[in-house]
């Protein structure tokens, strides 16, 4: 029990709650000690974030967890779910497993969420947002390059080369942010995280992409794989980044990006998920690559494959000196993450809502 006589810890806002790492988010916060507002588009959606928080670790957070309905799409909602908050965690954003025909159906809520979040804080006297942007909005639309990328890179999209639609929704939200706090923000301050592909304990349905593609190698689903490359980082760390990007006073006006170590390959990561399950339940998981040939001859039946062809033989690398020297992030070990989603899989079945 908390001593009656203490001041209440601050309060914070995450945005998504119910998602895979804003659930990370609001379980290190409350380890942390802040009070936590979550918002999610659904009053059933609750149970989520509790079932999650348990799966977690964290049993009963008691009064400490509160929520508020908000949608991203919508203006209802969003100057109750900021009152009274010192931090916002702007965490929610589109994630689809599949590209939609038309980019504006992720643009478009991910710009404009983003906006109706900052608008709210700012109005509210939020001291500080941190966003979660992406690798994303850093590494893509540029021509081939062995140096590593920093965050003082941004995706080129007029640069001619394909650039997927979440890859826009990411780089133009967070650059939509960035003018907004540079232009109309008054006091408020922000600081975004930028994480590669995130892997890590799933704690509920709601995963990344990334998460599907572990559970598509460990389940023998992929017979043959792509000769793409990625980098990983924890979800459980890209959380702890945000804590110290909400509360340093240096990472104000800063972006972060995060990443453990270099980038993997597809092989890479089945060679590990084989080793890890051992003989008998490693056997399904392929480590054979499919040829490019191949891959071009399914595209045109397939979105999935002709979504990733501008990322097929592709090298792309981030360094993350940044959030390890001004912060002092330590994250964990690539490997550590994907031992950890495979771990943690078989309990759950991804499903969108």
């Amino acid at each position: 029990m908390s001593d009656p006589s203490t001041p209440p810890a601050d309060l914070v806002l995450v945005t998504g709650g119910s998602g895979f790492v804003g659930a990370h988010c609001v379980l290190a916060l409350l380890q942390a000690g802040y009070r936590v507002r979550t918002t999610i588009r659904t009053p059933a959606r609750a149970a989520d974030v509790r079932a999650q928080l348990t799966a977690g670790g964290l049993d009963d957070p008691g009064d400490r967890l509160e929520f508020a309905v908000a949608d991203l799409t919508r203006d209802d909602g969003w100057a109750e779910a900021v009152d009274g908050v010192r931090f916002v965690l702007h965490v929610a954003s589109p994630f689809p497993t599949s590209q939609p025909k038309d980019p504006d159906e992720l643009i478009v809520p991910a710009r404009d969420g983003a906006l109706r979040v900052l608008r709210a804080a700012r109005d509210a006297g939020v001291e500080r947002v941190v966003l979660t942007s992406s690798f994303a909005a850093i590494g893509y639309g540029h021509a081939p390059t062995d140096r590593a990328f920093t965050e003082e890179d941004w995706t080129e999209l007029d640069s001619g080369r394909a650039v997927s639609a979440y890859v826009q929704s990411k780089t133009i939200a967070e650059r939509e942010a960035w003018a907004f706090v540079h232009d109309e923000g008054g006091e408020l301050q922000l600081a975004t995280v930028n994480p590669v592909g995130i892997l890590g304990p799933v704690l509920g349905p709601d995963v990344s992409s990334s998460v599907e593609l572990i559970r598509m190698v460990k389940e023998g689903r992929l017979p043959r794989l792509p000769d793409v490359h990625f980098g990983v980082v924890d979800v459980r760390d890209v959380a702890g980044l945000h804590l110290l990007a909400m509360t340093r006073p240096e990472a104000v006006g800063q972006r972060f990006l995060a990443i453990a170590g270099d980038v993997m390959s597809a092989q890479e990561v089945a060679l590990l998920i084989r080793g890890h399950l051992g003989e008998a339940a490693g056997r399904r998981v392929s480590t054979k690559l499919m040829p490019a040939w191949m891959l071009k001859a399914v595209a045109p039946f397939s979105r999935r494959v002709r979504d990733s062809l501008p990322d097929i033989g592709t090298v792309r690398r981030a360094s993350a000196e940044k959030a390890r020297t001004m912060l002092g992030w330590s994250p964990r070990p690539r490997e550590e993450a994907v031992i950890a989603t495979v771990d943690t899989l078989p309990t759950y079945r991804s499903h969108r809502s």
